[in-house]
């Protein structure tokens, strides 16, 4: 008896573990990047954010992918070195910069140009594993978008859970030679950045040519379906494009959701039923060892 005294107070241990990870949910990424959106003009000096956590690490990079494009290594660095090492067209290139320092690894571009709207994402290494965070979107305005119009319709009435909606964007472009990409971005309810949701990539063929001669203009309609629409899916909706070397967003259609009360109530009734699942299994696995303890001691 005195072995399932000693193990009795482990399985009660073991149990509490359970339940504290169940109720913890998912580990964070160790890549923490301010992703979403970030918009500057030509000239500024932008600093985008990375911060790591962890000892594991033990080399950090940056990357930017134009739209459309592979991504371009930008620069590595080692954690205990003061200075990053630069690539390709970022090397000796004074505008960008490293600032490096324990936890922190951030991209610092300075004298910003059209041509720096992309997406940057920042990178760690380790043994054999690679991570990287969400991404940041710059986003550069030039006196180039005159030409350019993104139009998206308001949503004033509040909408009930489970509903069926659909987000308008008409987009009045030039037609370039690279084509152009629309994407969707959702800023919810105290998120500090706007986040994408969704691209529709190169999609020509719901476009309509200016009907005047010679002129280089276009209009393109995209929707976007939402359905059985939740309290997650409230904010502001951003419908962009992507077309001749940079991007332009809409005003935003928001989406207030209310009478989400019953849906609350059974997403708390779900998270007390797996707690109670995992109670229950814990409760099985302690009993089962120790009659499995009582059999060896009897034996």
């Amino acid at each position: 008896m005195t072995a399932i005294k000693m193990f009795a107070p482990l399985c009660t241990f073991l149990l509490l573990g359970e339940m504290v990870h169940a109720l913890a949910g998912t580990e964070p990424s160790a890549i923490q990047q301010e992703n979403g959106l970030m918009t500057a003009n030509v000239g500024d000096t932008m600093v985008l954010q990375c911060l790591y956590k962890g000892d594991m690490a033990m080399h950090f990079s940056w990357y930017k992918q134009p739209f459309r494009e592979k991504p371009h290594l930008i620069s590595t660095i080692y954690k205990y070195d003061k200075s990053a090492t630069f690539y390709h067209e970022f090397k000796d290139n004074p505008r960008f910069s490293v600032q490096s320092s324990n936890g922190v690894n951030h991209l610092s571009i300075s004298d910003i140009k059209s041509s720096d709207s992309a997406t940057y994402y920042c990178g760690s290494a380790h043994s054999n594993v690679v991570e990287f965070g969400k991404g940041t979107i710059l986003n550069v305005k030039g006196s180039e978008s005159n030409s350019k119009t993104v139009l998206q319709q308001h949503v004033s009435e509040s909408i009930q859970p489970g509903v069926f909606v659909t987000l308008n964007c008409t987009i009045h472009t030039e037609t370039c030679a690279g084509g152009h990409s629309v994407y969707w971005f959702r800023h919810g309810s105290g998120e500090s950045r706007p986040g994408i949701i969704y691209t529709h990539g190169d999609r020509s063929d719901q476009c309509e040519k200016s009907p005047e001669a010679g002129s280089p203009t276009q209009s393109c309609v995209y929707n976007l379906p939402k359905r059985n629409l939740s309290l997650s899916d409230a904010g502001t909706y951003y419908c962009a494009v992507a077309s001749c070397g940079e991007i332009l967003f809409g005003d935003g259609t928001k989406l207030d959701i209310h009478g989400g009360d019953i849906q609350v109530a059974t997403e708390v009734d779900m998270r007390i039923l797996v707690l109670l699942s995992i109670i229950r299994t814990g409760i099985l696995l302690c009993c089962l060892t120790i009659i499995f303890l009582i059999y060896l001691i009897r034996k």
